[in-house]
């Protein structure tokens, strides 16, 4: 005799207890139970994923339009838009909006004349997540650069004087349509002090400024910019380690010199007058001295202050001397009207105070040297530069760079950095 089965096999409690025990097939069935969850949440990642690829895309294009668009003058909205269809993102299409602002709409800079504002919106549709929300996902791109606006007329080279450029006491500084640049960083790196003023088309500095309210800037006082390339810095001219004349030349009256290695020093005393034939005369380890109401001319020359150990050429202009001298249009030292040796010591000397009489066509080029200047009347000369370690204005000066015809080679060019 049987005894009673524990379960009716063919109850319904029964072929649930049994489908519960029976394992086999049932993670295929778990899975397509789930296979939806998990295409969804793949679904979902992949969207999201896109999303960002979009928007680094995006951003990319508004980078390089905000950077190009900085440099390209008035024409700034056009180069923005033709930058940003580069990237496929042209304005109107697509859903695509672009907007060019200058100065930017929000932000630090919109006080700035010469920021640019990009931003590229274009909204994306929703696949997997119209399960969550509805409307289309907003995804925008925001850049924003600062150009530097002109070249630059005078540059501070020292990277860490404090001050680098100083102008002091009543002294005006005029830099016509041209940039003063100093990199350093220190807290003062520009120190405007007394009554002295500057004016310029713009006021760059890596460090800080003391003295500001003294500062009439047209395109804006900068501070915290990039340090600006040494624009000389792959002219070596090869220095003599001969004499050509080693005698002293003290000039009472008038006199004429030639091109070569001079190693006396040279004096040009009051009321006489010398003249330099076009070339390059090497101060090797002598001093070029000019006394007020002295006069020194010369066209397509560069005076190059050189020597070695502790014996280096130097200049000294006194005020009021009569100097006009116009450096050569070609050749190794062509744009340079005074060159001083890179391998001098730092902080080597140079009185450059003609005043007003002083005109110097070309660029004073003094990489290692403190420089004392004043002089240019900002009329007859068109194209002056000067750069140096360290620069003290003492006198009026009137800077202005119109150089194109000299072969020099620009302080700065129009370039830009994003700032936002």
């Amino acid at each position: 005799m049987r005894s009673a089965p524990d379960e009716c096999q063919a109850c319904p409690d029964g072929l649930l207890k049994r489908f519960a025990r029976d394992q086999s097939g049932s993670y295929a069935i778990i899975i397509a139970l789930l296979m939806p969850v998990l295409v969804g949440t793949a679904g979902l990642g992949t969207e999201v994923a896109w999303w960002f690829y979009k928007h680094k895309n995006m951003m990319s294009a508004a980078d390089s339009a905000a950077v190009s668009a900085a440099t390209a003058g008035t024409n700034f909205a056009t180069e923005a838009n033709a930058i940003t269809t580069f990237y496929g993102y042209a304005n109107g299409i697509g859903n695509v909006t672009v907007t060019v602002n200058q100065p930017p709409s929000t932000g630090s800079f919109t006080s700035s004349s010469q920021a640019v504002e990009v931003i590229i919106t274009q909204p994306q549709a929703r696949l997997m997540s119209a399960l969550f929300g509805s409307g289309a996902v907003p995804v925008t791109a925001r850049a924003v650069a600062l150009g530097n606006v002109g070249t630059g007329c005078v540059l501070a080279l020292d990277p860490t004087a404090n001050p680098a450029v100083t102008v002091k006491g009543n002294t005006q500084l005029n830099l016509i349509n041209c940039n003063l640049y100093d990199n350093s960083n220190g807290g003062s790196a520009l120190n405007v002090s007394g009554t002295a003023t500057i004016s310029a088309a713009m006021v760059g500095v890596v460090g800080g400024v003391s003295g500001t309210s003294s500062i009439t800037a047209t395109n804006g006082i900068r501070t915290g910019i990039r340090a600006i390339a040494d624009p000389y810095a792959n002219v070596t001219p090869t220095m003599p380690t001969w004499c050509d004349y080693s005698n002293k030349f003290n000039v009472k009256g008038t006199t004429t010199l030639s091109p070569g290695s001079y190693c006396g020093d040279i004096s040009v005393a009051a009321g006489a007058t010398l003249t330099l034939n076009p070339g390059i005369y090497y101060f090797n380890g002598a001093n070029l001295s000019v006394a007020g109401n002295a006069t020194i001319t010369g066209t397509g020359v560069t005076l190059v202050f050189t020597g070695s150990g502790g014996n280096w050429g130097s200049a000294t202009i006194g005020s009021n001397a009569n100097v006009s001298l116009t450096a050569p249009t070609s050749g190794t030292t062509a744009g340079i009207a005074i060159y001083g040796d890179r391998k001098m010591p730092v902080g080597s000397s140079f009185n450059l105070t003609g005043g007003g009489t002083q005109n110097l066509q070309g660029a004073v080029y003094l990489p290692k040297g403190a420089l004392s200047f004043s002089g240019g009347n900002g009329t007859s000369t068109t194209c002056t530069q000067i750069i140096a370690d360290t620069i003290s204005i003492v006198g009026n000066s009137n800077v202005q760079v119109n150089c194109a015809a000299m072969g020099g080679n620009a302080i700065g060019t129009a370039t830009a950095q994003l700032v936002e």
